[in-house]
């Protein structure tokens, strides 16, 4: 791994070598993060020996301290190093510092007890709206029984037809849809309760599932179930959307929470306003809420300007 280049005694370079095996051996990570991880260690130690004017040792490394690392990383922070790149640069010193210290060559409880940058919050990605329908009415040629395909279809309904999260839609009873119900009172994190609009088709899709469900649905057990009676886990839901994927040629962005993701969007585009998208989603703070729309300051000023009678 070309260790000539890295600016440290023949000692350090022995043990760096051995962890970078280690790596790739015993613990089996891919050959592309033991080559992250040599190349961000390398970097370190190329900066350490600039820092202390000669090539370092292992008794540097023993001695380092939380300052050491932080001057390094506001280093590659100059250079231009993202917050995820410095998550990983930090990621690496800290596991070859840990592998160290278990053979009692050096402290790492310094390093080991920094914090990792802030990391940029990852928008989310919505399907389109021609997609996000193509998934909540696929009735489903891929399964092999047609009470599973209507499960599926009133699952998928629920989350983008009434944004909710795909526990939260498993969690729903037969209770919950009885009589001719307009609206679902949902239970979500933190115990907070909310109301959020049944849609007709929705109604529909559970309507016919519920038709066609060789099991007795009554009560407050679960309305959705897997194949051998028992309550539908999450895992079959995602698997089953894995295979539309592939049936209806969407991208790996589209997974069951996409479609909340979308329900949203939707919403907002549609001229939705964000405090009321914020209580269908039961979110506790709006700025989580202007995330997961993807809604840029500007219309978030735009939307206020409308809205708050201070504008």
């Amino acid at each position: 791994m070309g260790e000539i280049l890295v600016p440290a005694d023949d000692a350090l370079l022995g043990l760096r070598q051995e962890w970078l095996q280690a790596l790739a051996g015993e613990r089996r990570l891919s050959a592309k993060t033991t080559e992250a991880y040599e190349r961000d260690t390398r970097q370190f130690l190329a900066f350490l020996c600039r820092h202390i004017a000669r090539p370092v040792r292992l008794s540097d490394i023993d001695s380092l301290r939380p300052a050491d690392v932080r001057a390094y990383l506001a280093f590659r922070r100059r250079e231009g190093a993202g917050a995820r790149t410095l998550g990983r640069d930090l990621a690496g010193i800290r596991s070859f510092l840990r592998w160290l210290e278990k053979r009692g060559l050096a402290n790492a409880a310094g390093v080991r007890a920094m914090r990792a940058p802030k990391q940029p919050k990852s928008l989310p990605k919505p399907l389109s709206a021609e997609e996000a329908l193509a998934v909540s009415a696929e009735q489903g040629q891929l399964a092999e029984e047609p009470w599973i395909a209507a499960r599926n279809a009133a699952v998928f309904c629920l989350l983008y037809g009434c944004g909710l999260r795909i526990s939260e839609a498993l969690g729903l009873t037969p209770d919950d849809f009885s009589g001719n119900p307009t609206s679902l009172r949902i239970t979500g994190k933190g115990n907070k309760t909310r109301l959020v609009p049944l849609l007709p088709a929705a109604l529909e899709a559970v309507r016919h599932y519920g038709a066609l469900c060789p099991y007795h649905l009554a009560g407050e057990k679960p309305l959705f179930r897997g194949l051998r009676g028992k309550a539908l886990q999450p895992a079959i839901i995602q698997r089953e959307m894995q295979a539309l994927r592939g049936a209806l040629g969407l991208s790996d962005k589209a997974t069951p929470h996409a479609l909340r993701h979308s329900f949203a969007t939707h919403l907002l585009a549609a001229g939705g306003d964000l405090r009321t998208i914020q209580e269908l989603l039961g979110h506790a703070s709006l700025s989580t809420t202007q995330v997961y729309t993807g809604v840029d300051t500007g219309r978030l000023l735009e939307i206020y300007d409308k809205a708050h009678p201070r504008a």
